[in-house]
């Protein structure tokens, strides 16, 4: 079946499709449609509730059963008002570009003592073209813990700025300098991933 992905980001279009292969699915973002569906603000609060608006409203657009994913950002020692959360690239009404949210975090953590606790919170959700819908928004899809560091490694992923700041905790090494594989993204959120929209499409594998 055709699946498509509520994102215009090539990198996380790249990542999701690696995540899914194996399923009987054909993934497309956005930019694959022959006219762009307009932009829908993201007013959520949290993860699941941006992830809903984004997937129904590309449903509504297209006619097509739409996957959208939505994160949040949490580091250990902010209170609870400056947590990025799903407000991770705005600052001050203003969304930030790759630069500007590298450059904005590692000032951060560099205030927390130049490394942070950090996890992302994700919330998934399908709109089916008939209407019904399928969320999740638990552990099960939720980043492995991470560090956040204020010197950023030399690697770019463009999407992705913060892989450049964010160091494994197990073996104290950048993302960027992990195996292939494990640079992809932790398994655990790879597998919840897959499982929710393999049990979302009822495929049986």
């Amino acid at each position: 079946m055709r699946l498509l992905y509520g994102t215009t980001n090539p990198a996380k279009l790249d990542a999701m499709g690696r995540w899914l292969r194996g399923l009987p699915v054909e993934l497309m973002g956005l930019s694959d449609l022959p006219s762009m569906p307009e932009d829908v603000e993201e007013t959520g609060d949290s993860p699941l509730e941006n992830a809903r608006i984004k997937a129904i409203h590309y449903r509504n657009s297209t006619g097509m059963t739409v996957l959208a994913a939505d994160s949040g950002l949490y580091l250990d020692g902010l209170v609870d008002a400056l947590q990025p959360g799903v407000h991770a690239r705005r600052v001050s009404g203003g969304r930030m570009g790759d630069g500007e949210m590298l450059a904005y975090y590692a000032e951060l953590v560099a205030s927390l003592g130049g490394r942070a606790l950090a996890r992302y919170r994700n919330g998934l959700c399908i709109a089916f073209a008939d209407g019904r819908l399928a969320e999740r928004f638990d552990d099960s899809v939720a980043s492995e813990p991470f560090y956040l560091v204020d010197t950023p490694h030399a690697r770019r992923t463009p999407g992705f700025p913060l892989d450049s700041l964010s160091v494994d905790i197990a073996s104290g090494q950048y993302y960027h300098d992990l195996p292939s594989r494990a640079a992809d993204g932790d398994l655990a959120q790879e597998n919840g991933y897959l499982a929710f929209v393999r049990e979302a499409l009822e495929i049986i594998i």
